[in-house]
């Protein structure tokens, strides 16, 4: 059994042909279902996200340029694009380098950003297309749970995901670090743009009890504040509800500075001297520098941010050194574990085989031994299976030998002079 990948993603083709070729939930079942052909392709797999598009299959053989073509070919039919448009953003592994990259992709080691979760769920799902299609066989079921034990072993074992790498995450992880906690805190966004509304999501992940958004057009706000449970106040209202907010994020495109340090000071007085957070991720900035001289107000503009990302992304880089390492051990325990599943059934069946020889051999002869007592049948029994392993040993193992070596001949000799039938096929 041969594992066959082609694919692209953000590394090798541009978003326009990445688009060309994406897949929605329904486009795909019904194309797996094209896609295998219980020949030379038995099993198959879609993962289509805003990143990437891969097909993965299986195969009975090593017939690696044919099952590439197919592939190709696949894609270019069911999506209706020319091969030419995207030929020269193809990659495609086989066999080894096709686990090694499935492992890589569902540890988020090929994302845009390492360590970003986003890409297990996307694997996950998937494979519960391909299930849900029945295109999903023995080798993508092993394949698939190996690749998700990978990805819990890196996440577990190394920090990859341990630092934030946005800056808005960065943003909210600043202020958690600063209260210790944001649960119960006040949460002001002045702005509610698209960094605005990815602070209110980390903002909701780390805790916060209470959500306030001011926009300059109030309608906007008022569609942030309802989409994460928050509130929308009118922007003249913004120095009152800098006295409530605890952490102050702005993102907005104002040319000028909304904060002011006399407001900053106002608000400051209101709150009796309780420490507030400001984090400016606005470019102009919206926060005057001049307000982090005022005691016990904490301010942090987009460098500031951006430099901490940065010391994460490298941070994230060196971890990633070690989920490598992780994945190479996994890589060769899958594939004696493919080795295995592959030989398996047909060192089953020649079990099987020599031991229904052996049981019926005894009922043969069973009357010529007269009348036996349960514990000599028993005893009978376990000297007959006995037997059977140390005669089935070595030719078990030259199989495996020789199956290991690529002597796939010799293996199907073995078949053929014990006359063995595996059960099961290969779906």
């Amino acid at each position: 059994m041969s594992i066959f990948l082609v694919g692209l993603n953000h590394k090798t083709a541009p978003v326009e042909v990445r688009e060309r070729l994406a897949f929605s939930d329904a486009a795909c079942g019904e194309s797996l279902r094209a896609l295998v052909d219980g020949e030379l392709v038995r099993e198959g797999l879609i993962v289509s996200t805003c990143n990437r598009v891969e097909v993965l299959a299986a195969s009975a053989g090593p017939q690696a340029p044919d099952a590439v073509g197919r592939l190709s070919d696949f894609l270019s039919r069911v999506r209706s694009v020319p091969v030419e448009l995207f030929s020269g953003h193809l990659y495609t592994h086989a066999d080894e380098a096709a686990v090694r990259h499935v492992f890589r992709v569902a540890s988020s080691l090929d994302s845009m950003v390492v360590g970003e979760p986003q890409v297990l769920g996307q694997v996950r799902h998937a494979y519960s297309l391909a299930v849900e299609a029945g295109t999903a066989g023995r080798v993508l079921h092993k394949l698939v749970h190996h690749a998700l034990r990978v990805a819990k072993r890196v996440r577990t074992e190394t920090g990859i995901a341990a630092s934030a790498v946005s800056v808005s995450y960065t943003a909210v992880e600043l202020g958690r670090k600063i209260f210790g906690s944001l649960k119960g805190a006040t949460v002001l966004l002045v702005g509610a743009g698209e960094m605005a509304e990815l602070a209110a999501q980390h903002l909701a992940g780390a805790g916060a009890s209470r959500l306030l958004v001011t926009n300059r057009t109030y309608e906007t706000a008022q569609r942030l504040a309802l989409a994460f449970g928050g509130e929308a106040l009118e922007f003249p209202a913004l120095e009152e509800a800098l006295a409530q907010a605890d952490v102050v994020i702005c993102s907005t495109g104002a040319r000028d500075f909304l904060i002011t340090p006399e407001m900053a000071e106002r608000a400051r007085a209101a709150r009796r001297n309780r420490p507030a957070f400001y984090i400016d991720i606005s470019v102009p900035r919206n926060v005057d520098p001049a307000v982090a001289k005022i005691g016990n107000l904490f301010v942090f503009d987009v460098d500031d941010l951006e430099a901490v990302v940065a010391s994460n992304l490298r941070e994230r880089e060196r971890e990633a050194e070690r989920a490598e390492l992780i994945v190479e051990a996994e890589v060769t325990q899958f594939q004696q574990a493919l080795r295995d599943l592959d030989i398996g059934p047909t060192v089953g069946a020649l079990k099987e085989k020599l031991q229904r020889i052996a049981r019926d051999e005894f009922e043969r002869q069973r009357a010529r031994l007269g009348p036996l007592t349960p514990e000599q049948e028993r005893a009978i029994e376990a000297l007959l299976m006995s037997t059977v392993n140390k005669i089935s040993h070595p030719v078990i193992h030259r199989m495996r030998r020789s199956y290991d070596a690529g002597e796939e001949g010799e293996v199907q000799a073995w078949r053929d002079v014990f006359g063995l039938e595996e059960r099961g096929g290969d779906r």
